[in-house]
């Protein structure tokens, strides 16, 4: 255990010296310019972990594997699929105040200038651009429930699910949500679980708009198994949704369909790439939720499902990043390459 906080520290103190030498100076409407290495710490772990490096082996790290990706995409469209949390923010102690790095806004709205990017969370739509605020980025909330996509009917889905609107700005999109019918029990489960689980120190209850989230982050590990039960007992009366668990968190969703790999099929389809293999599809997660995304990439035999981790796990990705801090250097590296074909 010393060891490793150790090893996090020195970790820590090499990334603060690369931001001093290699800053992304923007702000949203400027263009990136990285000054300084660009093959730093943020290029791998340093890591003495064996289970580790011996995972990483067969989940190469995405950094040093760009080029190659990036020279199989001559003559493609690259298309960018995000995780949020954990991915483009840090995984932090309070979930209201998970916020994106100035940096990391530049970066993915470079990324975003160049090639179609979407952010799919299992945040609340809303909440997810609350975070982001870009407006070049499609988002997709509630694991894919919530979608805002391109301006284009797409005849294959029940027109009751989608429909055309409108930004501020004039800006037309398409707003596609499968799960309408279930907003009132939904409503009604979250009343309850607020309710019920007040008797639990440090639980909090997220409102996603079409899933609830239940964090239990700051909850004893004595009190883990009452939050628990209770979160069984208010499910058992809601036949129609199910449980899933992410990192510290319970989530309930609508037993349908739909995740955040058919929610990458819509995009796609929706951008006109249903059946293109023009196409090269880039997902970058770090939760179990990301692996029906990494699957979908799998089966279609195209583009790069890229894990987020700092520890091994069973994962359908091909390669890797350690932290966000890689996903940061990886997109400012996609940026200029983007930029380069301008």
């Amino acid at each position: 255990m010393v060891k490793e906080n150790i090893w996090r520290l020195y970790r820590a103190m090499g990334l603060q010296k690369w931001l001093s030498k290699s800053q992304i100076i923007e702000p949203i409407s400027g263009e990136i310019q990285e000054v300084g290495p660009t093959d730093s710490v943020l290029s791998g772990p340093v890591t003495e972990d064996g289970k580790y490096i011996s995972w990483r082996k067969e989940h190469p790290c995405a950094l040093s594997s760009l080029p190659r990706m990036l020279n199989s995409a001559k003559g493609k469209q690259i298309v960018v699929f995000l995780d949020y949390d954990g991915t483009l923010s840090p995984i932090v102690n309070d979930p209201n105040r998970a916020f994106m790095s100035p940096p990391m806004r530049s970066a993915l709205h470079e990324v975003a200038r160049h090639f179609p990017t979407a952010i799919i969370s299992g945040r609340s739509r809303d909440k997810v651009y609350e975070f982001v605020k870009l407006d070049n980025v499609y988002y997709a909330g509630s694991h894919g429930m919530d979608i805002m996509g391109p301006p284009l009917q797409v005849e294959s889905y029940h027109d009751k699910h989608q429909i055309n609107a409108h930004d501020k700005k004039g800006k037309e999109f398409t707003i596609f949500q499968p799960a309408q019918e279930y907003l009132p029990s939904i409503g009604k489960m979250l009343k309850e679980l607020k309710i019920e689980t007040c008797s639990i120190p440090g639980a909090f209850v997220e409102d996603n708009r079409f899933c609830i989230s239940v964090h239990y982050r700051h909850v004893l590990e004595e009190d883990y198994e009452a939050l628990e039960q209770i979160v069984w007992s208010v499910l058992s009366d809601y036949t129609c949704f199910h449980m899933t668990r992410g990192k510290k968190v319970m989530e309930i969703r609508p037993s349908i369909k739909w995740n955040k790999g058919d929610a990458i099929e819509y995009l796609l389809d929706t951008l006109g790439f249903v059946d293109s293999s023009n196409v090269l599809p880039f997902y970058l997660g770090d939760d179990k939720t990301d692996e029906d995304a990494f699957k979908v990439l799998k089966r279609r035999g195209q583009g790069y499902p890229i894990v987020v981790s700092s520890i091994p796990w069973e994962t359908s990705a091909s390669y890797s990043l350690f932290d966000s801090s890689e996903v940061l250097s990886f997109l400012v590296r996609l940026a200029r390459w983007g930029k380069s074909l301008a």
